[in-house]
């Protein structure tokens, strides 16, 4: 059945959409349509009665337009009401661009948000999570779409969540062209809710990330998270659960927070002082955003054959809630390491000869850079991603 949509953003229930019930009569056959739709009798359902609620999703609308409309960037005036969301590639400055895609959602994290109230940080997540993958790839994050989906929509719980979407935009310097709110009663319990993101950005000919010529003795330095990021959620929640702690209780590891503000701190955005750096310097070789599997499953995804990396743990400031979590759940530092980012959210390759440039680019763009280890020759084996030392948990 066709689907007339009025918005970009929809708050329509995306099994059973509106449009579809707006527009039966148009698509019911003549000898069907001049009856009535009501039993004698018996009084007629409604969308409402079924679950979804338009006027919430209207109301949400409203709520998140001056939101959307702060996204705004050369090549995208993110003004939301088409059926689509516009980019325009040469307004943004591009000669000859290869366009670049991502998408994620937050996880576990979630259930957090829900079970604390803490709403406003979750988009912050899924932006970064989406357009730090982006960066990796020598990509500027041009615009952004999300996926909202709840099983009753609050309108000031999607207002909140939308606005950390659109802050994590205008930090990453990308507009939030438009979006989906699916309200869909009997797929997700109570509060529940889910999110995904789509961002979209772009890259000069010649300019893409990993470069080919990564080769030992390059030097690797580590980007600080923000703690936990958006991965290893389900562990942390198991974890939380054996310590009998709520999230109004004082964080064991953050003075002046509860457990579920500190743990909800967002994902670091790495995308601005790295586009600053891949500007400054020739450097760079390769990115790689440590999110799940930690460092043996993400840094060799940019690595040739051929090639491993040997890293210093002793050299990584490993932010207080990794060394609780390691504690409080018994969790070895290899499961540690596979599992979260452990204080390292992207890992820059640098050419050996320029190391002292991109260290010094990074540092001007605002970043606090560790060098934490260097690419070396694959030995057969052994596994790509070797240690030294142990981390400070």
């Amino acid at each position: 059945m066709p689907h007339l949509r009025s918005k970009v953003y929809r708050p329509f229930d995306a099994g059973a959409h509106l449009p579809c019930i707006l527009t039966l009569c148009a698509l019911t056959p003549p000898d069907i349509r001049g009856h009535s739709m009501q039993t004698e009798g018996k009084p007629g359902l409604t969308y409402a009665q079924a679950g979804v609620d338009i006027d919430a999703g209207n109301e949400m609308v409203d709520r998140i337009k001056p939101l959307v409309r702060a996204t705004r960037r050369p090549g995208a005036d993110a003004e939301i009401g088409g059926f689509g969301g516009l980019f325009d590639l040469k307004a943004a400055g591009f000669s000859d661009p290869i366009l670049v895609a991502a998408n994620d959602g937050v996880g576990t994290k979630v259930k957090i948000a829900i079970e604390s109230g803490i709403h406003d940080t979750v988009g912050i997540d899924l932006v970064a999570m989406c357009v730090n993958d982006l960066i990796v790839q020598g990509a500027e994050p041009l615009f952004f779409l999300d996926y909202y989906a709840t099983g009753k929509l609050e309108p000031a719980t999607g207002a909140a969540i939308v606005k950390g979407i659109a802050q994590g935009c205008i930090e990453s310097g990308c507009a939030l062209i438009g979006g989906e709110t699916a309200e869909m009663p009997g797929m997700y319990a109570g509060d529940d809710y889910d999110l995904a993101g789509f961002a979209v950005g772009a890259a000069e000919r010649g300019r893409l990330l990993p470069r080919g010529d990564l080769k030992p003795g390059d030097v690797l330095f580590g980007l600080p998270s923000s703690g936990v990021h958006s991965n290893g959620f389900s562990l942390v929640r198991r974890i939380v659960a054996l310590t009998g702690l709520g999230w109004t209780d004082a964080a064991p590891f953050a003075p002046g927070k509860t457990l579920a503000q500190a743990l909800l701190t967002p994902t670091r955005l790495y995308v601005k002082p790295l586009l600053a750096a891949l500007k400054a310097t020739q450097g760079i070789k390769a990115l790689a955003h440590i999110t799940g599997g930690g460092f043996p499953d993400n840094i060799p995804r940019v690595l040739p054959d051929g090639l491993g990396v040997s890293l210093d743990l002793a050299a990584i400031p490993v932010p207080p809630v990794f060394g609780w979590l390691a504690k409080a759940g018994n969790v070895a530092e290899r499961e540690m390491l596979r599992t979260f980012n452990c204080g390292v959210g992207m890992v820059v390759a640098a050419e050996a000869a320029k190391a002292a440039e991109v260290e010094a680019a990074l540092k001007a763009a605002g970043e606090s850079p560790v060098r934490m280890g260097e690419v070396v020759e694959e030995r057969a084996g052994e596994e790509r991603v070797a240690y030294r030392g142990h981390l400070a948990l």
